[in-house]
């Protein structure tokens, strides 16, 4: 049997870094590790590529020698998916698909023979049983969260790694929290299930041996979930393992606001070699908060949690939303101060959407205010919700929200501030690697390149000047992150262009 893998193009988002990763000479930030995961649960004797269209194209002659095409997708890649199932229809070859997308909107696609929902765990080798048998079934679908103890690493030999940003791994599925706005805990449940620590190090064995070398981004959607295993198991095992290999990853991950109240954690976490949180800050209105049962964001200092987490060298970047029904017209200065005063350099602001499984889903649908579904992009100036404070106004204050954080001068003042602040953890950096040159060697022309793009063609040249001459003679060491952040900048008034 001959299994062709197929992750569907992504569309230029904020989180894409579409206009940075060229810099670099990269095509595609991370990789589809979910396919990486399915693609070693497949047997052995079957013959497996993977095209991620994020990196090379789909070409017919991938389809003309495949048996069975499997196509996992996030909702951002509707578009994608519709055309590249209409290419397989086309050529004759049968398909599977699952993956977040089809788990929670599979009736919307037509033209798909097989859909295997749910976590792969449960439903692939269910679906792998009939294949082999000779009749397969159009659905498989469960309500269970299995334990991830028999997940295997994926199979990082499918992938061209040299034309990846960033690899990545997870550790843990599920949320003890239950944001209204989020769909994780209906995807993934609300208890915390954990790999072993023997899986995490196996899985960085595996991803050292395939050549890779820099960052590692852990997709966990809380890292923190279950603090007392990470303490106590994880990241010892991890610190010790990062020592014995001479550090050649970098990590970073998503974990929720609380992280600020556990400072023998952060030290861990900076120990074993991260350098960067994403936190959900999501708002700065308490009532709206309330309103979206946020509750380990309520009754806190936001910014100043934030500004601790700095303080451990941790960048810290945040998720911010604007449009909850709480929400008024003072909220837009309000998120914009608050970006601003926390340093917070890469700040994702997105309109308030309800993505189907949410609660949210559940009550807007209720109130008779679904317009859509989601686009699953948050920053594309879209919502799928009739807003309270009225569409108009919501969109003109939002526009005031980007404007006040992405044009040059707040931004480049942001990214100053930070920087004086800032501060390196000691003794934890990445080691010189030859492969790592190898792997990166776009990243050598990253600086000439911005001195032409970002120095000369650009309309926020005289900042970038500005930035660049305060970081070499106010913090010399720290001039590479001064160039990574005008590169972010870049992209991130390239997404924001009609706002800006």
């Amino acid at each position: 049997m001959r299994a062709l893998l197929i992750y569907p193009q992504n569309p230029e988002t904020f989180w894409s870094f579409k206009h940075a990763l060229k810099f670099i000479s990269k095509k595609a930030l991370h990789p589809p590790l979910g396919l990486a995961t399915v693609a070693a649960m497949l047997p052995t004797s079957w013959e497996k590529k993977l095209i991620d269209e994020n990196v090379e194209p789909l070409r017919d002659k991938h389809l003309q020698w495949a048996d069975y095409v499997f196509i996992s997708a996030m909702a951002i890649q509707r578009k994608s998916v519709r055309r590249v199932v209409a290419r397989c229809r086309a050529m004759g070859v049968k398909t599977v698909a699952g993956g977040p997308l089809f788990t929670t909107c599979h009736k919307e696609f037509e033209g798909i023979d097989h859909f295997v929902l749910g976590e792969a765990e449960v439903t692939l080798p269910q679906f792998l049983r009939d294949l082999d048998a000779g009749h397969p079934l159009p659905l498989y679908t469960t309500d269970q969260f299995p334990a991830l103890t028999g997940t295997p690493p994926p199979m990082w030999s499918l992938f061209k790694l040299r034309r990846y940003a960033s690899m990545s791994l997870q550790y843990s599925r599920g949320c003890p929290f239950q944001c209204e706005f989020c769909d994780i805990t209906s995807l993934f449940g609300r208890r915390v299930r954990t790999k072993g620590t023997k899986q995490i190090l196996d899985e960085l064995d595996s991803l050292y041996a395939a050549g890779w070398r820099g960052a590692l981004f852990i997709v966990d959607d809380n890292f923190i979930g279950n603090r007392a295993k990470l303490k106590e198991e994880v990241l010892p095992a991890v610190i010790c393992w990062m020592g014995q290999h001479r550090h050649p990853f970098v990590f970073s991950t998503e974990a929720s606001i609380d992280l600020s109240d556990d400072e023998t954690l952060m030290r861990m976490m900076v120990q074993a070699g991260f350098d960067g949180v994403f936190v959900g800050i999501e708002t700065p209105n308490e009532d709206s908060l309330a309103e979206c049962s946020k509750l380990q964001n309520r009754n806190r200092d936001l910014v100043a949690c934030v500004r601790k987490i700095q303080s451990f060298g941790l960048e810290v970047r945040g998720g911010f939303i604007v449009g909850f029904d709480s929400d008024t017209s003072s909220v837009f200065n309000e998120q914009i101060e608050m970006i601003q005063s926390s340093r917070i350099v890469t700040a994702m602001v997105g309109l308030l959407n309800a993505p189907r499984g949410s609660r949210l889903y559940q009550r807007i649908t209720q109130e008779g205010r679904l317009i859509t579904e989601v686009t699953g992009d948050n920053t594309d100036f879209s919502t799928n919700i009739v807003p309270r404070m009225g569409l108009e106004a919501l969109l003109r204050g939002y526009s005031e929200v980007i404007s006040g954080i992405y044009s040059p001068k707040p931004y480049f003042k942001r990214v100053r501030e930070y920087l004086r602040e800032y501060h390196p953890p000691k003794g934890n950096k990445l080691h010189f690697h030859p492969r790592y040159v190898r792997l990166h060697s776009g990243y050598a022309w990253a600086f000439p390149k911005t001195l032409v793009v970002l120095g000369v063609k650009d309309r926020a040249r005289w900042q970038y000047w500005k930035l660049l001459l305060w970081s070499l003679f106010r913090r010399p060491s720290l001039f590479p992150m001064a160039v990574t952040f005008a590169i972010y900048g870049y992209h991130f008034r390239k997404v924001f262009r009609a706002s800006l």
